[in-house]
């Protein structure tokens, strides 16, 4: 018989106690202080969403949909045919075309995504919590620093999966190298990886030579990547401006139904309307068939109605004018935070080159302001939210005891209009100088 550690006599009653993670935390922290979402005199440079209203150069924002009766009733697990069929074009058009300006490199159309490559999910945190749920008895490589809900992901199936924490280094950008990434997977045997690429929260990007390198380990090991690129649009120059195009390993899968990768993406980010929740993972058909089948028990399936939306966000021209636009607006922001902070006294030896993250050290700063929770405490104060960093020192199970690497790292989002980052940036410098904040 399980011996039971839960107290029963607590509020929880049989609940198990669930912390706050990374971004939901800190805002809980601050709604404590007043701050509610929408308020003007708040600057959240540490939200996970980007600006969601009108933007130059973008579309006029999507603003109704019109219900068909069918839509009334409960869906496929793994989302409509229309959605799959437009999801599985759009990758097609931008990475296995021939011509496509993200496509094969030898000018040859590859095997095409089709309906079956592709589940659509209530967004994007269920489809990557669909996928771990699905996983097998396996060892599973993850990196360090990234995503903070990967913490109770893995955490919920410890019975069945052992999470393996590969450590990058800031000499390679924190970055998961091809060399790093095979030595782990033959060291450890590994038998999934999970990472986010653009990565939240460190901005770096693997992409090209390198990124055809995992996707080549991952077939050769039979390895299953997880990749959630979910930032994929979000890319920048090393020279501060609008990068070419998106970044993802489609580019470099040769065969959709037999290379062992699940790419998982959707509409928060790069399309600007995360209160859809429309996310969708794109892989191999039967590891697809087997992350929809999980929703039965988990979720039930999406939203009938979001994805119906979600097909005139796909439109092409829709799509292009969007993203383009949003590379082209958000560089503006990556270049003036970068600037600001720096100033500031803010290290940041790699630059983001993708997310609206930057990733800085404050160990040059002053005391106490190089301990990144004094720092985001004092900020607070401020009506200033930031994101420490260990919150990305991703620990299922808080099975290391050592204290977290990245205590004096911060994550710094460049996700709201600019002048709310200009604000926000103001009642920073004012709170380090030890001047005023500047009101409103």
């Amino acid at each position: 018989m399980l011996e039971s550690t839960v107290d029963l006599r607590s509020p929880r009653g049989a609940l198990r106690d669930v912390p706050y993670m990374g971004v939901i935390f800190v805002v809980a922290e601050a709604m404590k202080l007043g701050f509610r979402n929408g308020d003007p005199d708040w600057c959240n440079l540490g939200q996970g969403q980007p600006e969601v209203g009108p933007m130059a150069g973008a579309p006029k924002r999507i603003s109704s949909v019109a219900i068909a009766p069918e839509d009334h009733a409960y869906g496929p697990l793994g989302g409509t045919s229309e959605l799959r069929e437009s999801v599985a074009r759009h990758y097609n058009r931008l990475y296995r075309n021939a011509g496509a300006r993200n496509g094969p490199r030898n000018g040859k159309s590859r095997k095409p995504f089709s309906a079956d490559n592709v589940a659509v999910a209530q967004g994007g945190r269920l489809a990557l919590s669909r996928a771990v749920a699905a996983l097998g008895a396996v060892n599973v490589g993850y990196p360090l620093p990234d995503y903070t809900a990967y913490e109770d992901m893995l955490a919920l199936h410890l019975g069945r999966v052992n999470p393996i924490p590969l450590r990058t280094r800031e000499a390679d950008g924190f970055r998961v190298t091809p060399q790093l990434f095979e030595r782990t997977v033959d060291d450890h045997g590994i038998g999934a990886f999970l990472l986010s690429n653009p990565c939240n929260p460190t901005g770096q990007v693997v992409a090209g030579a390198e990124l055809a390198a995992l996707v080549k380990v991952a077939r050769a090991r039979r390895v299953t990547l997880l990749l959630d690129e979910f930032y994929s649009h979000f890319i920048y120059t090393p020279d501060g401006k609008p990068g070419r195009g998106p970044v993802s390993a489609a580019e470099f899968i040769d065969d959709p139904e037999s290379d062992p990768v699940v790419l998982v993406d959707g509409l928060t980010k790069s399309f600007r309307y995360p209160g859809w929740r429309v996310g969708w993972c794109v892989g191999p058909s039967a590891m697809v068939d087997t992350i929809a089948r999980v929703a039965s028990a988990l979720d039930g399936g999406p939203s009938r109605i979001a994805q119906r939306a979600a097909l005139a966000a796909l439109e092409p021209k829709q799509a292009d004018q969007e993203t383009t636009a949003l590379r082209e607006v958000f560089v503006k922001k990556r270049n003036f935070m970068l600037k600001r902070l720096k100033q500031l006294g803010v290290v940041f030896k790699n630059e983001p080159l993708g997310t609206f993250y930057c990733w800085g050290s404050l160990a040059k700063l002053k005391p106490p302001f190089d301990d990144a929770m004094t720092f985001f405490r004092r900020a607070l104060e401020r009506k200033v939210i930031t994101v420490p960093g260990e919150f990305f020192d991703v620990n299922p199970g808080k099975r290391r005891r050592a204290p977290s690497p990245y205590r004096q790292w911060m994550r710094f989002s460049f996700g709201p209009p600019m002048e709310n980052v200009v604000l926000g940036l103001d009642r920073l410098e004012a709170m380090l100088r030890g001047k005023p904040a500047r009101r409103r």
